[in-house]
């Protein structure tokens, strides 16, 4: 099938590739010329794991190529994915639809032949009923919608193998054309399950919302365990043996980032209000306090470890993006923290696998190092803020004697406390206080 993929950015790069990869023809659509480039040449425009290997394979097939040129794409797509971002607004909670809607107004225009229009980009409930108007001038083009549920660190693996596929249409046609171009999907029995659009628009907002609530729940569980002397981690395997609840997702520490669950939570908040029923949805800004607060009370951790003042104080920060297996430092808590502390007057030294260029970008006003040991060296104090498995590699003995005072704060609750006590460090972590920490390492 001969599909495009308009907006090649993390979603649509990803899709483009895994499409060509089962078979499809695939052209990519963007008006970033640079990104184009980069990926004509098979290189991806961010760190995303095994997606250099399928866009090499899928390249050198003949199936995918790019383009800046919706005028080439209308003519050539029998089914043309919607991929671009839905952004927070400036001036409010809700969503920015103005890539969406561009997309959709300049295929219209340009149309000539049958076609579907499949979203996938998240976005408001009702809006493939908004847009359904605006494609009324185009002839027999129908519009559904097919939302992305993928994972950072995780999204080749989560395109070609998802949980589940959701369509939302309003056609058996469009129905047919969606279990053919997800065929091989269909064949392995991945859930396929199609519904109506509004549906579909609010299972990506659901998920996301849920996942945030479960997140900011533990995080807050954290902070009543930090005043009550007990132990969020055993607190969070107690609770995780509970079937009706489950482990995922219980890991307290800094909270969640990135560029899908905050700005989710606030669109889908802003959009019940629009429907008329916003105290459905008021839980959310509770939500989003409790994760927000987390920024706050690892740089009040990080200020006692400093002995009560962060000025002058060099802190070492492991991690900068906002999750592992990533570059994308989008609304990242770690760099929120970094920025905050070097806010107080401290020299900070950031760390990051792959995310350092992203970082420096965001935040050219702190230090970036390429190897741990040298970010750490004469710290007075180290913050592991991002959970890499490189991270837990590190040998706390080694790691002792190249910075001035060995204290350590674990916001991400991933290191081996005891290990890292062994060695002579001072080891704080949200949600285990220090008799909680000892209770652990016996």
């Amino acid at each position: 099938m001969r599909m495009t993929v308009i907006g090649t950015g993390y979603l649509g790069a990803v899709h483009a590739a895994c499409m060509a990869d089962i078979g499809h023809e695939v052209l990519g659509v963007d008006v970033d010329v640079e990104k184009i480039r980069a990926l004509t040449e098979g290189r991806p425009p961010f760190f995303e794991p095994g997606l250099d290997e399928v866009l090499t394979r899928a390249l050198a097939s003949k199936r995918l190529r790019f383009t800046t040129s919706l005028e080439e794409a209308a003519r050539f797509g029998e089914v043309h994915f919607v991929c671009v971002g839905t952004p927070q607004r400036a001036d409010s909670g809700a969503a920015d639809m103005r890539h969406v809607d561009s997309v959709v107004d300049g295929l219209a225009a340009r149309l000539e032949d049958s076609c579907l229009i499949v979203g996938k980009s998240t976005v408001p409930v009702g809006t493939t009923a908004r847009l359904t108007a605006r494609l009324a001038t185009a002839r027999d083009v129908e519009l559904a919608w097919n939302p992305e549920f993928l994972r950072e660190g995780f999204a080749v693996e989560d395109t070609l193998r998802p949980d589940r596929i959701v369509v939302g249409v309003t056609s058996a046609r469009a129905d047919r054309t969606l279990r053919e171009v997800y065929a091989p999907m269909l064949a392995a029995r991945i859930p396929y399950l199609s519904t109506d659009p509004a549906t579909a628009e609010l299972v990506k907002v659901s998920a996301n919302s849920f996942l945030a609530t479960k997140i900011s729940f533990i995080n807050a569980m954290a902070e009543i365990c930090d005043a009550a002397g007990a132990d969020v981690v055993t607190l969070a395997d107690a609770l995780g043996h509970d079937s009706r609840i489950g482990r995922r997702f219980l890991r307290a520490g800094l909270g969640f980032g990135g560029g899908c669950l905050p700005k989710d939570i606030r669109a889908f908040a802003a959009r019940a209000e629009e429907l008329g029923v916003g105290d459905a949805l008021s839980f959310l800004g509770g939500v989003d306090a409790v994760n927000l607060r987390q920024r706050r009370r690892t740089v009040d951790v990080a200020r006692e470890l400093a002995g009560g003042c962060l000025t002058g104080r060099r802190i070492a920060v492991l991690g900068a993006t906002f999750k592992p297996n990533s570059d994308d430092v989008r609304d990242s808590p770690a760099l929120a923290v970094a920025a905050a502390v070097h806010g107080e007057g401290a020299e900070v030294r950031v760390h990051d696998p792959e995310g350092i260029h992203n970082a420096r970008l965001a935040h050219p006003e702190l230090r970036y190092e390429s190897e741990p040991a040298v970010a750490c060296a004469g710290a007075d104090v180290v913050l592991h803020l991002t959970e890499w498995d490189s991270y837990r590699e590190l040998d706390p003995d080694k790691m002792a004697r190249v910075v001035r005072s060995p204290r350590l704060l674990d916001a991400r609750n991933n290191l081996d406390a005891a290990l890292w006590r062994s060695a002579g460090w001072t080891v704080r972590a949200l949600g285990r206080s220090a008799p909680a920490l000892a209770a652990a390492a016996l």
